[in-house]
């Protein structure tokens, strides 16, 4: 049952779920606890656009 519970919070993060969210279906009192399975949603890191990027460089 456990390993289910972890591969289910695993998941959520890498599918852009809320992290509030994940919170309140894992039945976290504090986001701390939430925020371990954050840590293992790589992809999910990899995909973010820094807003530097955005940026457009100025005219030479």
């Amino acid at each position: 049952m456990h390993t289910l519970r972890h591969s289910f919070a695993t998941d959520l993060p890498e599918r852009k779920t809320d992290i509030r969210v994940i919170q309140v279906l894992l039945g976290h009192r504090k986001l701390d606890t939430t925020a371990v399975y954050t840590r293992v949603a790589l992809k999910t890191l990899r995909e973010v656009e820094s807003p530097l990027s955005l940026l457009t460089p100025p005219p030479l």
